[in-house]
């Protein structure tokens, strides 16, 4: 892994490639997460349902239970086979964009290209450092990256926010798989799925602001990269 040094692992690099194709990529993928968080959410609620009908003494049928298991063993592997899709789809962008950002103002890059990569494989440092890389790529994608002032579009909220319920998101699914991830009764899985669908609300609130948030980096990048002003796309 580099050290704290401009560049990338792959050589010098002098001309900025665009990050649109993959943030277009990111961008579906980050809607079918959504996607099956809507639908994780909609079994829950069916579970929700069934358990409270249980709980008061109402005849559930063995068809209505096996029912919503088959929906259950659907929509978790979904989740997971779409949300792994994602995030290696998302950190090409990532690294993409970082390699642009070390032609763009190279001195403000406190780490190496390769970390865009390597840091969201290291235990603990990954709730920070991706963090950390994405506010050095932020400042260099700005027009004027050294300048005090903000034009409109290249705000760090949109960062702050999404990283935010990132963690949360990462540090709430850890908690729920530790604490409820075996419940057996049915008050149990009533618990659980009330979870299920405060972590669903929580991941749909990250991906919109990831989002929002890779929509706003492409097109800072895109707008710094384009030579001439007509062919520079607006910034909101």
């Amino acid at each position: 892994m580099p050290g704290a040094a401009s560049g990338s692992a792959a050589g010098p690099v002098t001309v900025p490639r665009s990050p649109v194709g993959l943030s277009y990529a990111v961008v579906a993928l980050l809607g079918t997460v959504i996607v099956t968080d809507v639908f994780s959410i909609l079994v829950s609620l069916r579970v929700r349902s069934l358990m409270d009908d249980v709980i008061s003494g109402n005849f559930v049928s063995d068809a209505a239970l096996d029912g919503v298991d088959s929906l259950r063993r659907v929509s978790m592997p979904l989740f997971y086979v779409t949300a792994v899709a994602c995030a290696v789809v998302f950190v090409v962008w990532f690294f993409r964009v970082r390699r642009n950002a070390g032609i763009f103002a190279p001195d403000l890059q406190r780490r190496g290209a390769g970390w865009a990569i390597g840091a969201w494989f290291i235990p603990i440092g990954n709730l920070w450092l991706p963090r950390g890389i994405a506010a050095d790529i932020l400042a260099a994608s700005r027009q004027d990256p050294y300048g005090l002032g903000r034009s409109k579009g290249e705000s760090g909220t949109v960062l702050d926010a999404w990283w935010t319920m990132w963690v949360v998101s990462l540090l709430f699914n850890r908690w729920f798989s530790v604490g409820h991830g075996r419940a057996e009764t049915a008050a149990g899985l009533r618990a659980a799925a009330d979870m299920v669908i405060i972590g669903d609300l929580i991941n749909i609130t990250a991906a919109v602001f990831a989002i929002l948030f890779v929509r706003m980096l492409t097109r800072m990048q895109q707008f710094k990269a384009a030579p001439l002003p007509a062919e520079r796309p607006v910034l909101n």
